[in-house]
C-alpha cells in the first residue's frame, strides 16, 4: 500500500475542504491536535488550505503524555500555527469524583467526549468548522469513541489507511518524533493502538485494503495467507462496530394519513 502521487492526494483533499467550507459558508476551521500524527497531517491540509484561517486546539487531560503536548507543540511552532491550550482535566476529575469505580476505558472515553465538547464550543464561539482526523482503519474497526474523537463536520482523511497516512505525512513534513513514535488515543497512561489491537497497523491495513477494497472473503483472505486469528478479529470489528459510522435509524411511521 504506497501512494504513488502524494501531491496529487493532497490536492484532492485540499480541494476537498476548500469547496466543503464554501458550500457551509464557513472560513474558518478548528482541529483538535494531539500530538499524533493524523491530527498533524489534517492540521497541514487545512493550513494548505485555508491558511491562517486554520486554529489548533490542544486538549490535554491529566493522563496525555508529556509527550504529547510536547508534539503538538512542536508542529505548532514548525509551522507558524494559531493554536491554544485547553486542559480538559477539571472536567475529567469531576467526572472521576461522580464515578470513582470508573475504568481507565471509561474514564478515557468520557475525556474524548469532553474534547469533543470543548472543541464544539469553540466552533461556536468562533463560527469555525470542526475539521475530523479519524483515519480509515480506525473507521473500519470501530477504533474510537462514539460523539467523542469521531465527531466532525467534515472528515478530509477518512478514506486514507492508517499506513498511508504515514506516507502523506512524510510528504508533508510533519517532524519525526510524531512520525516515528507508536500510534496512540492516548486515551490512558501506556495505552496504545498497536497493542490494544493486537496487531500492527501494516498487517491490518493490508487485510482490511483486501477485504474492503478488493472485496476478498474470509476464506480468500486465509488462503492469501492472512493470520486466522487477525482476519477473525478484523472481520469481528467491523461487524460489531459498523454502527458508529452510521446514523442513528429512524423507525418509519406507517398510517399516518
Amino acid at each position: 500500500m504506497t501512494l504513488t502521487n502524494p501531491s496529487a492526494l493532497v490536492n484532492q483533499l485540499v480541494d476537498f475542504l476548500r469547496q466543503e467550507l464554501a458550500q457551509r459558508g464557513f472560513k474558518k476551521v478548528v482541529v483538535g491536535l494531539s500530538g499524533g500524527v493524523d491530527s498533524a497531517v489534517v492540521a497541514r491540509l487545512c493550513q494548505e488550505a485555508i491558511g491562517e484561517n486554520l486554529h489548533a486546539l490542544l486538549m490535554p487531560s491529566s493522563v496525555s503524555s508529556k509527550e504529547s503536548v510536547e508534539h503538538a507543540l512542536l508542529l505548532c511552532e514548525r509551522f507558524n500555527l494559531s493554536h491554544h491550550i485547553q486542559s480538559i482535566a477539571p472536567l475529567e476529575l469531576a467526572f472521576r469524583e461522580l464515578h470513582p469505580e470508573a475504568t481507565p476505558l471509561r474514564i478515557g472515553n468520557a475525556c474524548a467526549r469532553f474534547r469533543m465538547i470543548t472543541l464544539y464550543d469553540f466552533s461556536f464561539k468562533e463560527n469555525r468548522l470542526v475539521i475530523g482526523t479519524g483515519n480509515k482503519s480506525e473507521i473500519l474497526l470501530g477504533y474510537g469513541t462514539l460523539y467523542g474523537d469521531t465527531a466532525c463536520a467534515l472528515n478530509p482523511i477518512g478514506d486514507l489507511y492508517k499506513t498511508e497516512i504515514f506516507q502523506l505525512a512524510k510528504f508533508l513534513s510533519i517532524p519525526d518524533e510524531i512520525i516515528q513514535k507508536a500510534p496512540s488515543a492516548d486515551l490512558f497512561e501506556g495505552q496504545s493502538d498497536e497493542k490494544e489491537l493486537g496487531f500492527s497497523y501494516n498487517d491490518m491495513d493490508q487485510l482490511l485494503f483486501d477485504h474492503i477494497e478488493l472485496k476478498l472473503s474470509k476464506e480468500e483472505l486465509l488462503a492469501k495467507g492472512h493470520a486466522k486469528e487477525l482476519v477473525e478479529m478484523v472481520l469481528k470489528r467491523i461487524s460489531t462496530n459498523k454502527f458508529k459510522s452510521e446514523m442513528p435509524p429512524i423507525a418509519q411511521v406507517r398510517g399516518r394519513l
